[in-house]
């Protein structure tokens, strides 16, 4: 099968490998699409993947095409959407109901083969049917949905809450249309990228802007989200938190970011810091809400490319250019 294939630290190849084999309790999926996201890039860039090589991708969804021995909930034919993460079930933290702080914590497309290939292979257990209605291609947005659940899990959103935002990629706005199915009094989104902040427009945001000065908010904000990484932007982010309420850090930063805090003020305002790791019994509930249409995936997916681009598509993804970007292997054959 082709792959695409990070060899070494700023390097990827498409190479030919052998097509995958399911273990006992494992299927293999043939990819529909793969979704791009900051993860791949971090990958690429050295970090996140123990060890290289690696295929990436791990939003991915397809049919599956073989069962193993032991699979009896599937059957090839199945459409599913894939769950990437993959804990041990065994360690502290996941016996405490925490998989996502797994201390052997791995997940496809990051530590394993992922879908940036033909075929892709996945513990049954972490596949969800699709109903008939949803098509497999967009399904593939249901793991990065799962994330931005799992984001809102942590928040405890209240009711008329008045929700910031820092970032318009697709995490953004995933968290901009739950912010307002949640409840939000309004959802205000910061970016520097235009066209980004047009969809942001598009999809019912009450301000979308370069900066927080623009917008007339003297109190603050009660949930301020980064959705970006950027130590620039989660600096900022930290300084619009209204008294009482909550910063999620949600975007995926470099390693060597940095940011300041005044701890007084979390004190004396009564701050709450706090992140979001990943999908923590999340993946079946952003099934559900993606089959009753809480995306729309029209305006999420901006690029459906072939897989062998799959360098363009990350070069793409780096400059900020677009929102979903997908590999379909199917495209260009």
């Amino acid at each position: 099968m082709k792959a695409a294939l990070i060899t070494e630290q700023g390097t990827i190849e498409m190479v030919t490998v052998e097509d995958p084999t399911p273990g006992p309790r494992e299927v293999v999926v043939a990819v529909a699409a793969c979704g791009l996201c900051g993860t791949d890039l971090h990958i690429q860039q050295g970090e996140f993947a123990p060890e290289l090589p690696i295929v990436p991708g791990h939003e991915f969804a397809g049919e599956v095409v073989a069962v193993g021995r032991d699979v009896t909930e599937l059957a090839v034919g199945a459409r599913v959407a894939v769950d990437p993460s993959l804990s041990c079930n065994e360690c502290y933290y996941c016996r405490l109901g925490r998989n996502n702080l797994c201390e052997r914590w791995a997940a496809i497309g990051v530590t394993t083969a992922g879908g940036a290939a033909e075929y892709a292979v996945a513990p049954v257990a972490n596949c969800v049917v699709l109903p008939d209605h949803v098509s497999t291609h967009d399904a593939a947005l249901i793991e990065p949905l799962a994330c931005a659940i799992r984001g809102y899990d942590v928040l405890r959103s209240n009711l008329a809450n008045h929700v910031l935002i820092y970032g318009s990629g697709t995490m953004g706005l995933m968290m901009l249309e739950l912010a307002k199915r949640t409840g939000a009094a309004s959802v205000d989104v910061i970016d520097i990228n235009p066209a980004r902040l047009e969809t942001a427009r598009t999809l019912g945001c009450g301000n979308a802007v370069t900066s927080a000065d623009q917008i007339d908010m003297p109190r603050g904000w009660d949930l301020v989200i980064d959705a970006t990484g950027n130590e620039n932007a989660i600096q900022d982010a930290l300084g619009r938190v209204g008294k009482g309420g909550t910063y999620l850090q949600f975007g995926v930063s470099d390693y060597a970011a940095r940011a300041t805090i005044e701890p007084y003020r979390i004190y004396n305002q009564e701050i709450t810091i706090t992140g979001s790791m990943a999908v923590l019994h999340s993946f079946e509930r952003a099934a559900e809400l993606f089959a009753a249409g809480v995306l729309d995936p029209e305006i999420f997916i901006s690029d459906r490319l072939p897989l062998a681009s799959y360098s363009e598509a990350l070069k793409r993804f780096q400059a900020g250019e677009g929102r979903k970007i997908q590999v379909q292997p199917g495209l260009g054959v």
